[in-house]
């Protein structure tokens, strides 16, 4: 395990995902954000989710076993959100605060990650790679004639390894970008949850809700006709209506418990969704902070208290437009066939308003969180960081989904060695005989040294 040389060619990888969900704006929403930075509801304290994965496999036909080892979760510097608003106040106009932001948040996640090492007793050697998520400066998904897609991530990866000596990989989306996937890759959910007789779907609800509807197998294999796509807000709102209504206090809604005491108003939740271009549009389609920007919180918020409704009418309301927007999206565009199996992730995949809505609608499914797959729900995010960091290093492809505008492979990820490069790359070297590496055919959970297949 970890970073120790053997001849074996079987791969072995640990792997230390690091997910955020810290977010910036773009470009036509930024003058409009700069009064409501001065907001104080809008200050909020961003975590780094942390999951530490061992990755096994005898060679590259055969499944990947992936093993987590510890999951953990530490609140980022707030002063370092203060960088971030300052930067999107001055309309991203100094190349020096640009600059800046990269580096400070490399050091920053390099620090969590030192500090997640030593908590947790972890011998800094056996870990192989960091894999961490850029964040979202700027982007253009949806580029007019005179554009090309376009993703600018921060977070430097080289500051990530010099700090820690482990190498890092960063930057999955900008490569991700040029050849037209849209949305956060899925292929894990796919690997993890593929029956040979059913319809699974695995619905993440962290800032952005979205999706991935995986068929059943053909041949006894994974079926490559995955849909995946964004389905709209995920917790985006609901965080920003209990940050305002708790001066901050309180970072998002515990159990539903809130919004379980108010009523939800059909009116505010049809004309927001009716009104909103992101439902018009067709997929493949990804959704941003830039579609789903905060501001629009406080519009709703204004909204709703100007009909005179209660913090929990409002935060009831807020949830349902979450809610509503999954299951309008999943009439949409869901295969035919009835949706046997759904697994929820993501911060709110425990919040029953959501739940009981999206149960309400499809009486037949049965609704699970991650967890009964062996996945902490909550961890979902940073595993998935981790499987893709393996991939780069190693030379794998990723698959696409279905529909997306290519379904051409590539390699995602820029790598930064650390102190222990040589050492891994030997590793993988041995493995892969330096070749290009097709997609993972399929994935095995260990939990305490027991497989979980997840075909029941």
């Amino acid at each position: 395990m970890g970073s120790i040389i053997n001849t074996d060619p079987e791969l072995d990888l640990v792997v230390l995902g690091l997910n955020s969900g810290i977010s910036m704006v773009w470009p036509h929403i930024i003058r409009e954000m700069r009064q409501l930075i001065l907001d104080a509801h809008q200050a909020v304290q961003e975590s780094i989710e942390f999951a530490l994965c061992r990755f096994r496999q005898q060679n590259p036909a055969q499944p990947v076993r992936l093993e987590l080892l510890k999951y953990g979760e530490t609140l980022l510097d707030p002063g370092i959100e203060k960088r971030l608003t300052d930067m999107i106040s001055d309309d991203f106009n100094s190349p020096e605060q640009v600059a800046q932001v990269n580096d400070i948040l490399g050091e920053a996640f390099a620090e969590a990650a030192l500090e997640f090492i030593a908590t947790n007793d972890i011998d800094k050697p056996t870990i192989d790679i960091i894999s961490s998520r850029a964040q979202a400066a700027w982007r253009i998904p949806y580029p007019a004639a005179h554009q090309t897609r376009t993703s600018l991530r921060l977070n430097e990866g080289t500051v990530i390894a010099s700090r820690t000596g482990i190498t890092t990989v960063t930057d999955f989306r900008v490569g991700e970008a040029v050849v037209g996937p849209q949305g956060a890759p899925s292929d894990f959910d796919a690997l993890l949850l593929h029956h040979p007789t059913k319809l699974r779907a695995c619905q993440n609800i962290s800032g952005i809700g979205n999706v991935c509807f995986i068929p059943p197998d053909i041949s006894g294999e994974l079926n490559n006709d995955f849909i995946h796509f964004d389905t709209g807000p995920g917790n985006i709102y609901i965080d920003a209506a209990i940050r305002h209504y708790t001066n901050g206090a309180q970072r998002y809604d515990v159990d539903g418990e809130i919004g379980k005491r108010g009523e939800v108003d059909e009116e505010i939740v049809d004309d927001f969704i009716s009104s909103h271009p992101y439902f018009q549009r067709s997929i493949p389609k990804s959704a941003g902070r830039d579609d789903f920007r905060a501001s629009l919180a406080y519009e709703l918020i204004s909204k709703a208290e100007d009909k005179g409704l209660s913090p929990e009418d409002v935060v009831a309301t807020i949830t349902r437009i979450t809610a509503q927007s999954i299951v309008d999206h999943y009439k949409c565009f869901a295969p035919s066939q009835n949706i046997d199996e759904l697994f929820l992730c993501g911060g709110s995949a425990y919040n029953p308003n959501i739940v009981n809505f999206i149960q309400k609608n499809y009486a037949s499914t049965k609704i699970y969180t991650l967890d009964v797959a062996g996945i902490p729900a909550v961890a979902r995010e940073a595993i998935t960081l981790a499987l893709q960091g393996m991939n780069a290093v190693v030379g794998r492809t990723f698959r696409t989904s279905h529909g997306a505008e290519t379904r051409q492979q590539l390699i995602a990820g820029k790598i930064s060695p650390g102190d222990n490069y040589g050492q891994v790359m030997q590793k993988v070297v041995q493995f892969g005989n330096g070749e290009t590496l097709e997609p993972i055919r399929d994935l095995v959970n260990v939990v305490n040294g027991e497989e979980i297949h997840n075909k029941w």
